[in-house]
């Protein structure tokens, strides 16, 4: 293991999102000595409701774009480490337009890394396990930190290009970086066109919940606040250069995961409608995260899945307001791509 890292002032990209925002209410809830900066673009899928509640002398906001490089390098001289949440993320919405994802997912990180050199601070990059492909749905085999990149959407493959851009950056400039690839995050604050709250918001909305293709895509899940304290745990543990896979073993097919909330939520298994499925719909994702368990120690909280469920469908119905609004919109996209 490495020495300890101790940054005392970081900048979060993206940090106004759904799994960036839960890692900033998880320092600031759990890291008292650390100040958070968030840089945040607020697209669709950031909302400045999503870090209420963070006193403001432990958080400062900045609305800026991460290509923006005059804005990023004047941030970066004052902070000692960036966890670099930012990117397009939704599959459908690359599919449908990938520009916006060449944009901010390879150029948006190259500017971060070149600020990151001038600076000489510490980079966490956040990336995802779609970046290695699938797995057949019948093969025992997991995703480790040596399985070779074979992404199949505009959204994963501009993610393996960032990721390879922050190796290159480490290994010919120095810039101090670590990479995590994560499997399917869950919880509160996640967009509503993402799969677990788009079926809770259904049903909460009355409109019967949809499932692509045959339903047994599998999915490997892990709770948000898991996530984020493995984040920590690579940023101030984790040896430069290294990636590391997070994940909770948390496999579980699109079918079954769907017919859990559709049981929490007093309805019965088969009340879905069936829709086509996406294209080029990768079919299982599995992560093994021995390496981030025996290197550096990490362990996941929430193990029961469905417990976990449970709080997040709490969450969609306490919190209408937050969601609501956008809920015709997102549905009437779908709507239109026949999804």
């Amino acid at each position: 293991m490495a020495a300890l890292f101790e940054p005392k002032r970081i900048i979060v990209t993206g940090g106004a999102g759904f799994i960036g925002s839960n890692f900033v209410h998880w320092v600031v809830d759990n890291q008292p000595d650390v100040h958070v900066t968030v840089l945040d673009k607020l697209t669709y899928a950031g909302k400045l409701e999503n870090l209420e509640g963070i006193p403001a002398k432990r958080m400062a906001f900045v609305k800026g774009d991460i290509c923006d490089a005059e804005l990023v390098d004047k941030l970066f001289a004052d902070a000692d480490a960036v966890v670099h949440f930012a990117a397009e993320s939704h599959n459908d919405n690359s599919i449908a337009n990938p520009e916006p994802f060449l944009r901010t997912n390879v150029q948006g990180t190259f500017t971060l890394l070149e600020a990151a050199r001038k600076h000489d601070i510490r980079f966490h990059h956040i990336s995802t396990d779609e970046v290695y492909g699938d797995l057949a749905l019948d093969d025992p085999a997991r995703f480790t930190e040596e399985t070779p990149y074979h992404p199949s959407s505009p959204y994963s493959s501009t993610k393996a290009s960032s990721d390879l851009l922050v190796r290159a950056w480490c290994r010919t400039y120095g810039v101090r970086a670590t990479i995590s690839n994560c499997s399917n995050n869950y919880g509160p604050r996640q967009h509503i066109e993402k799969f677990i709250p788009r079926q809770i918001t259904n049903i909460i909305s009355g409109i019967r919940p949809k499932l692509y293709g045959d339903g047994k895509n599998v999915r490997d899940w892990i709770h948000t606040e898991d996530h984020s304290s493995a984040v920590w745990t690579i940023l101030t543990k984790g040896e430069i250069g290294q990636t590391y896979l997070i994940g909770a073993d948390g496999e579980r097919g699109n079918i079954d995961v769907l017919r859990e909330i559709l049981a929490q939520m007093g309805k019965q298994p088969d009340d879905f409608d069936w829709v086509r499925d996406r294209p080029g719909h990768d079919r299982r994702y599995a992560i093994d995260p021995t390496k981030l368990r025996t290197e550096l120690g990490w362990a996941p909280k929430h193990t029961d899945f469905g417990e976990g469920l449970r709080e997040t469908i709490e969450w969609y119905k306490e919190n209408t307001a937050w969601w609501e609004a956008e809920k015709a919109e997102t549905e009437a996209k779908y709507a239109k791509s026949g999804q």
